[in-house]
């Protein structure tokens, strides 16, 4: 399971400012279990990471807060949104605990056969069986 919460993502910068590929570069390389390679596309800084160490939108909002500029063309704003999504999902997905009712099935049975069944007694007579 651990191999879903791997991820590798793209992380797209604007043009301008020129140098800001280099110097969020360096800066991420110095993050503990992050890695970080140079992309063969411009303006672009490849990163993996584990969900339970990062997300993208935390990396991006890191980096916005520093002052670096994203791409933030409609199609890479999809994309990241959709991301952000799928990311966040699997996060909350991993809190979620077994529902009771798996480990304690006869316990809950019981209880509901011991609620009043006062909805009962305004199905007519002759309907009760279709109940």
């Amino acid at each position: 399971m651990d191999s879903d919460l791997e991820k590798r993502r793209e992380l797209l910068f604007a043009a301008e400012p020129a140098d800001q590929v280099d110097r969020a570069y360096s800066i991420l390389s110095g993050l503990p279990k992050l890695k970080i390679l140079q992309s063969e596309k411009p303006h672009t800084l490849e990163v993996s990471y584990n969900l339970k160490d990062y997300t993208l939108a935390g990396l991006e909002r890191a980096l916005e807060q520093e002052g670096f500029v994203l791409d933030h063309s409609f199609l890479h704003q999809m994309a990241r949104n959709i991301i952000y999504y799928c990311e966040d999902t699997g996060l909350h997905n991993m809190e979620i605990r077994s529902h009771n009712t798996k480990r304690n099935e006869k316990d809950v049975f019981v209880e509901i056969s011991q609620l009043p069944h006062h909805e009962r007694a305004s199905v007519p007579p002759e309907l009760r069986e279709f109940e």
